[in-house]
């Protein structure tokens, strides 16, 4: 990662959360240019620096963004998206209102967006092997296993 990613302490909580999230322009319209790129980045750090989201990363394709972020617990993933989205949106249409013509008329991002957690410590069966090895007894005892599911 770009920026070495911290811990957050909170009053009643550390935590490091850290998103990967790819948003696709409405229409997947190929209007992400150098300027808008830079324009992007100038505001994702404004953005950093009014609500609690940490930008690691910010990469562009001409259709869509890809954010790495940090943030904290009481945030979903929903809500951090859907802050960057709308600010960047209204902030780059303020910029540039001739955008909103390539996009006939439209939003700035598509209604969708692609969301992963990404661990600092390790992948799944890492974390499992670790918990496997927490208590106070000889033999761990695994009280459930579950497979991911996708709904």
């Amino acid at each position: 990662m770009g920026k070495e990613s911290e811990y957050i302490h909170k009053s009643h909580n550390v935590s490091i959360l850290i998103y990967h999230f790819v948003c696709p322009t409405k229409y997947r319209r190929v209007i992400i240019d150098k300027d808008v790129d830079e324009k992007l980045k100038e505001i994702c750090l404004e953005i950093e620096n009014r609500y609690e989201i940490n930008f690691l990363e910010i990469g562009a394709d001409k259709d869509h963004v890809h954010f790495l972020v940090q943030g904290v617990p009481n945030k979903s993933p929903t809500e951090l998206v859907t802050t960057i989205k709308s600010i960047t949106a209204r902030k780059i249409f303020e910029w540039n209102p001739e955008l909103k013509k390539k996009l006939w008329g439209s939003n700035f991002w598509s209604s969708g967006y692609f969301v992963s957690s990404v661990g600092r410590h390790g992948d799944e069966g890492k974390i499992s092997r670790y918990v496997e090895k927490q208590g106070k007894s000889e033999k761990y005892e695994k009280w459930h296993e579950g497979q991911l599911k996708l709904f």
